[in-house]
């Protein structure tokens, strides 16, 4: 019997094959580098335009005039080549392709580490090189290894504060960063079922950051319902009795708040352990956790309240924000005095809009806390949308209550 990976990529595990990709993606950066590529490989006509998306994502709206005027080719080039494209204000490209884009049993091949997001909707999705996206774009087809696969089995139902987020970080601390590459994780067991598609999106997100290629769950009602909304007809998915290289065990009712500290994703703390820590800056959105769920359960805990610390809240899309509008969840988040930025990336990657100054401290519900990432001198707190409205109210990192 198959893993999902094998199903998928049709092939046994550690076995080198040539794939069809359904749809590949490059952001505002990576398109730059995708877009040279293809003029030294002398590369005129895409053979699938239908196929391809970029998606300005990074650094929107541009910051510099030199930005701008480099985005503005970048936008000529995906008029005339055929290739759909989010302009800024469209949100982050995994969430963008996730609303109704990528579907399962998908090979869905992304210019950015973090593609591996959209295998939470039972695909095979993966981030790769802008050179080898030039390939991609100009054939329309590119090589894989077949991953071996780690199970990450659920089970229980998450209890109190903890959110999905939370999950993440715990089996990012049991494989460690380097722990699983180039390897596929794939989301099974009974408690699989009871995490939402926005919570799915957040486990598979980051996969990365423990080396792995892939973050799979298997579709199912929660999938074929999530995609029903944006008018796709999806089939479930039926695990098979298959042979796992090795098995990781989570009782999500066991899981609590959790912070990963700086400046390793992997360096993981109860959030009452480092409760106290002073913060400049609390930031909430990113890829990893910039969706709806997320807002409105940041929004949850600060309604009527005020937070005590600059608080930047940025929508992973545009139709994150409009859902947020329509609720009053953006209408409470800016009642409590925190700053909407537009649907983006925002700060995560020390682009600009929200950069850490020397010796400031930022509690983000981002993906990574490397040294440097938001600013040179400051330090990055990881953790989840909860954990950051309550450590917004008090000004350092609090623990938060269940709501």
């Amino acid at each position: 019997m198959s893993t999902l990976s094998e199903r998928i990529l049709g092939a046994p595990a550690g076995a080198y094959v040539d794939r069809e990709v359904d749809i590949a993606f490059a952001h505002d950066g990576t398109g730059l580098l995708t877009r040279e590529a293809l003029r030294e490989m002398e590369v005129e006509r895409l053979p699938h335009p239908e196929r391809l998306r970029l998606i300005f994502d990074h650094i929107v709206p541009a910051n510099t005039g030199m930005t701008a005027t480099l985005q503005a080719e970048l936008r000529e080039y995906a008029r005339s080549s055929g290739i759909e494209l989010s302009d800024a204000g469209g949100g982050i490209c995994h969430q963008v392709m996730s609303e109704g884009v990528v579907r399962p049993g998908m090979i869905a091949v992304g210019a950015d580490s973090h593609t591996c997001t959209l295998g939470a909707l039972g695909a095979f999705a993966t981030g790769m090189g802008a050179t080898d996206m030039a390939a991609i774009w100009a054939s329309g087809a590119t090589w894989f290894r077949v991953p071996e696969t780690i199970a990450v089995r659920l089970s229980g139902r998450l209890d109190g504060a903890a959110e999905p987020k939370d999950v993440a970080l715990a089996y990012v601390a049991k494989l460690g960063m380097e722990g699983a590459t180039y390897r596929a994780l794939e989301f099974v067991g009974d408690g699989a079922a009871g995490i939402s598609m926005d919570g799915r999106l957040t486990l598979s997100n980051m996969a990365v950051e423990t080396g792995a290629k892939a973050g799979i769950f298997y579709a199912d009602g929660v999938t074929v319902r999530y995609l029903a909304e944006y008018g796709v007809t999806a089939s479930p998915q039926t695990p098979e009795d298959c042979r796992y290289e090795r098995e990781v065990d989570i009782d999500l009712s066991g899981i609590v708040p959790l912070v990963a500290v700086p400046p390793r994703v992997d360096t993981v703390r109860e959030a009452e352990e480092v409760a106290g820590t002073h913060l400049d800056q609390v930031l909430v959105g990113t890829c990893t956790n910039g969706r709806y769920d997320d807002l409105a359960q940041f929004a949850r805990v600060v309604r009527g309240k005020r937070v005590a610390v600059r608080t930047l809240v940025v929508p992973a899309s545009r139709a994150v924000l409009a859902r947020a509008i329509a609720s009053g969840v953006l209408a409470d988040i800016v009642d409590a005095g925190c700053m909407v930025m537009p649907p983006g990336c925002g700060p995560c990657l020390g682009a600009h809009a929200g950069v850490l100054g020397e010796g400031e401290v930022c509690l983000s519900t981002a993906n990574r806390n490397f040294k440097n990432r938001m600013g040179v001198g400051g330090d990055i707190y990881l953790s989840s949308a909860a954990t950051a409205a309550a450590s917004a109210l008090a000004g350092e990192i609090a623990v938060p209550e269940a709501v």
